[in-house]
């Protein structure tokens, strides 16, 4: 019964059967057989090209892979020469150019950055606030907060909730050592905006105030949450830094490997590596770093941490060397625009003529009054033999902001010295003291030095009237 019962099903089942290899014979020919009877699967949409996700990239605040921004380039390129009307084409090509400048340490692309930027705004003069940005953009990289401050304020101006121009803005604050502006540009950033790009940012004005715990703590957050590789190796070569900085080079030296083996070109991470493992007594791998750093991104600090090294190590041909090449390539920068004066200014004051280092960075001061330019003056200042004119300037570098301040361990080292050298012993061994307290890794040249020097203060007395800090401090 039962099988009679399954019978018509059966034949139901074979006669479908039939017109499918039917159907099949029959189209085999013209359709390509029996897929014409089968659903087929929705077409999956082809993957973004590079330079589509250097353009989303670029126009997002976030970092670029080089590659894509190469691509980025070429596509405009084209574009403006098609329509030289285009003000949008050229105000991204502008951005591109000297997002690759900054990249690749190569301050010839600035130039062209410029005149791609200012043909936009030749083109569209009226709220043009994506060339505004540019130019703000472009300013930073070439370290002309100044310039920054003024472009990015136009283009807030005229779009206050475009929230790409926050941290342009927040960037130029910072090289001005207006951190209060920084912080309530951050502040209405966040209002605007969240994600890891924010989070990055947040975390370097965190840094700054001496907020480090939450520094590091935005910077796990905007590496977890992004999926972008090159995005990501960015924000882990922050936190590298950051790691470093507070005197924890092994976790920083993980922090750098992770954000090279994601994106080859964070040449920043690379020399990261080198920093961290000349800490850890790894000189070799260290000098190897650097050079790898150094040949896809020729940085003037490069040069000079490389030099350093080598000079610690007691090889001063080889430090000559970086030292020439760093000198090289602040002239390369100038002429493309970009003002490499503080780090040739330190160069001075260590390596050259201290003299001429106190006349760069007196100018350099005027310029941007940051608590980096500071340190630098103060010590060259030092260096120079005028210990009295230097104390004021590294009062202010490590002077404590309402709320607080970045306690940077280079910083202290170079108070303490300059205490040193006025008999304040009491200051300076509490100073020297805190230089290797913060980072005991700060520098292969001159943690020993520092190490010398406390050991020559010798302990402190039992009694007496502690010295004061001027009011300062």
């Amino acid at each position: 019964m039962e099988n009679e019962q399954e019978g018509p099903e059966r034949q139901d089942r074979s006669v479908g059967r039939r017109r499918v290899l039917v159907a099949s014979v029959a189209g085999c020919a013209v359709l390509g057989g029996v897929l014409v009877l089968l659903p087929r699967e929705p077409a999956r949409p082809a993957p973004p090209s590079p330079g589509a996700l250097a353009m989303a990239a670029v126009g997002g605040g976030a970092p670029a892979a080089l590659p894509g921004l190469t691509e980025l380039i070429r596509e405009r390129e084209k574009a403006v020469r098609a329509r030289p009307g285009d003000a949008a084409s050229w105000a991204v090509l502008g951005v591109a150019y000297a997002e690759r400048g900054r990249r690749l340490a190569d301050p010839a692309h600035y130039p062209r950055a410029e005149k791609a930027l200012r043909t936009s705004l030749t083109v569209r003069p009226q709220r043009n606030t994506r060339a505004l940005a540019g130019l703000a953009a472009l300013a930073n990289a070439r370290r002309d907060f100044r310039a920054a401050r003024r472009w990015g304020e136009a283009a807030l101006k005229l779009e206050p909730r475009r929230w790409t121009t926050y941290p342009l803005l927040i960037d130029a604050y910072t090289g001005l050592g207006e951190h209060k502006a920084a912080k309530r540009t951050l502040d209405r950033l966040t209002e605007l905006r969240s994600g890891p790009a924010v989070l990055a940012r947040a975390a370097a004005v965190y840094r700054d105030r001496g907020w480090l715990e939450d520094a590091a703590a935005s910077l796990a957050d905007a590496a977890a949450g992004v999926r972008a590789p090159v995005e990501r190796a960015a924000y882990l070569e922050q936190a590298g830094r950051l790691a470093f900085e507070r005197g924890e080079p092994d976790v920083a030296l993980r922090l750098f490997r992770e954000a090279v083996r994601l994106d080859p070109g964070q040449r920043a991470a690379k020399a990261g590596q080198g920093r961290a493992l000349a800490a850890l007594g790894r000189t070799a791998d260290a000098l190897k770093a650097y050079r790898v750093a150094l040949a896809g991104q020729p940085c003037p600090q490069y040069a000079l941490e490389l030099g350093e090294l080598y000079e610690s190590l007691g090889m001063p041909d080889a430090a000559r060397t970086q030292y020439g090449l760093l000198r090289e390539l602040v002239r390369g920068a100038a002429a493309g625009g970009a003002d490499e004066g503080l780090v040739l200014g330190r160069l001075e004051a260590d390596h050259g003529d201290p003299a001429a280092a106190v006349r760069r960075l007196r100018a350099e001061w005027q310029r941007r009054p940051a608590a980096e330019v500071a340190d630098a003056l103060g010590w060259a200042l030092y260096r120079a033999g005028e210990p009295a004119q230097a104390l004021p300037f590294a009062l202010r570098a490590t002077a404590p902001e309402p709320g607080g301040g970045l306690r940077d361990a280079v910083y202290m080292y170079h108070r303490g010295m300059i205490e040193r050298e006025l008999q304040r012993h009491g200051a300076a061994r509490r100073h020297l003291t805190e230089a290797l307290r913060i980072n005991p890794h700060f520098s292969p040249l001159h943690v020993p030095a520092a190490r010398a020097a406390i050991e020559a203060l010798g302990e402190p007395p039992d009694a007496g009237v502690p010295e004061m800090d001027d009011g300062v401090g």
